[in-house]
């Protein structure tokens, strides 16, 4: 996915730039890179690092002093190398996208066809940030460039353009489905994709950008370049995983939609276990709602080791994969031993987390291994936001499974993800068994979207029930 974060301000900003940064480090986990823009020289400085074998803080924190300028922009990305400067009829500009197009292929070919040529190859491949600066390019104004990316691209894009002038533009995706908000302090004004950035930097969240809204930031404040379209379709795994507790989207707290969600489930769940534990770390808020729901005590039996592990599924190797998620999490023998533990998680992707870990909290003691997971199965691959690595539909777990039901991974998907079917519930029979699990219960759609608080139609749940919007 990536994250990114912009500010402008009356004073240096390289500090809270770096912070700003910093707090988006859940979203991403293989680039970052950072740009300012110093108007007594009259340039950009940049730096982008690969933090596939380190953390932001130590490939910056040596570097701050260089970035001179009240104006910045800054990103962590899982995807192409960013920011990058770019020198056009709109001015010289620096961008950063949190982006993923489908269509990247097809968009390449019209504009080499139309004798346009790309410098910032990625691996060997079109980086996809230059992309759409190019496009953004083809427009009049910026304002024109950044609509006509609306409406090329197939997928989704939220961006942030720091400008020659010091201001920043901020354009949320067209369908919102990555979210932008605004903040400001006194003498200065931030847009991030992370509202978490804010508090410690002394900025009060002002609101959300709406859906492909576009404005103009400077240290005096905000100009609306472009009003938000209607429709939404904000991506609702960002309040099942991706989202860090204390950020909140559309008026919608992360760890209370997971608490509320977990609360749902302890009250309507009829199983007797002595203790609900989290899958650290996005199933600790779900947990803590399902002991309160289900009147049963809120036990840490396993814990994540955080120095040195990331998110388990971001490494590209699938050895490496499987290799994290055993490593990262460390079960606690003594509050396992002999009892009926129930565990929240946030998804199950290809299963590789619970491959290792199952086994090995039974191995530590405990009597029976419950599993209630904070969304619908995974039926469908994301074709919009990309909060996986995964390339193909079949590393799913679910669909390997069809396959081994159907003789076909595309059979039935419509009864698969209908909660209570036939189909639905020999899926979820088949992972229980897979893994061992005493029990296994996936939280109902209907549930998520009710603990979430917005309207169904303004959410992206295409990933459980295949429903989709270009």
């Amino acid at each position: 996915m990536g994250g990114f974060f912009g500010i402008t301000a009356r004073k240096k900003c390289r500090n809270e730039l770096f912070y700003g940064v910093d707090y988006n480090s859940h979203l991403g986990t293989r680039r970052a890179g950072m740009a300012t823009y110093d108007s007594e020289s009259n340039c950009f400085i940049r730096k982008i690092h690969s933090l596939e074998s380190t953390y932001f803080r130590t490939k910056f924190e040596h570097e701050l002093e260089k970035f001179k300028g009240n104006s910045g922009i800054g990103i962590i990305s899982d995807t192409d190398p960013q920011p990058i400067i770019i020198n056009s009829h709109l001015g010289k500009f620096a961008i950063v996208t949190v982006a993923k197009i489908c269509n990247i292929a097809e968009l390449e070919r019209e504009l080499l066809d139309q004798g346009v040529h790309f410098g910032e190859l990625s691996s060997g491949t079109t980086n996809q940030t230059e992309l759409i600066a190019l496009l953004i390019n083809r427009g009049q104004t910026f304002v024109e460039g950044i609509e006509n990316v609306y409406n090329k691209i197939h997928g989704s894009c939220s961006l942030l353009i720091l400008t020659e002038k010091g201001s920043i533009i901020a354009a949320r995706d067209k369908l919102g489905r990555t979210p932008i908000i605004l903040g400001h302090k006194e003498g200065a004004w931030a847009a991030t994709s992370e509202s978490t950035a804010f508090p410690n930097l002394e900025f009060e969240p002002v609101r959300d950008l709406g859906p492909g809204e576009i404005v103009e930031i400077t240290s005096e404040g905000v100009t609306q370049l472009r009003k938000p379209n209607e429709e939404m379709q904000i991506c609702s795994f960002l309040w099942v995983y991706y989202g860090f507790p204390t950020s909140t989207y559309e008026g919608r707290n992360v760890e209370e939609v997971r608490f509320k969600s977990g609360c749902a489930m302890g009250q309507t769940d009829p199983t007797e276990v002595d203790c609900a534990c989290g899958i650290p770390d996005s199933g600790t808020g779900m947990a803590l709602g399902y002991a309160a729901g289900h009147n049963v005590p809120y036990h840490r039996c396993i814990s994540k080791y955080t120095p040195t592990w990331p998110r388990s599924f971001t490494p590209a190797n699938q050895e490496m994969r499987n290799l994290v998620a055993k490593m990262k999490l460390v079960p606690n023998a003594a509050m396992l031993k002999g009892k009926r533990a129930l565990f929240c998680d946030d998804s199950i992707v290809r299963g590789t987390q619970l491959n290792d870990n199952v086994g090995e909290l039974y191995r530590c003691g405990a009597k029976e291994v419950h599993m209630r997971i904070a969304c619908p199965p995974l039926i469908y691959g994301c074709r919009y936001v990309g909060f996986t690595s995964s390339k193909s539909d079949m590393e799913l777990l679910t669909r390997r499974l069809i396959e081994e039901f159907e003789g076909d991974p595309n059979a039935h998907l419509d009864e698969y993800a209908t909660t209570g079917s036939e189909r639905y519930n020999r899926l979820v029979e088949a992972i229980r068994e897979r893994f061992g699990l005493t029990s296994l219960q996936f939280n109902p759609l209907e549930t998520l979207v009710e603990s979430i608080g917005l309207p169904k139609c303004k959410i992206c749940t295409h990933c459980f029930d295949g429903t989709s919007h270009f």
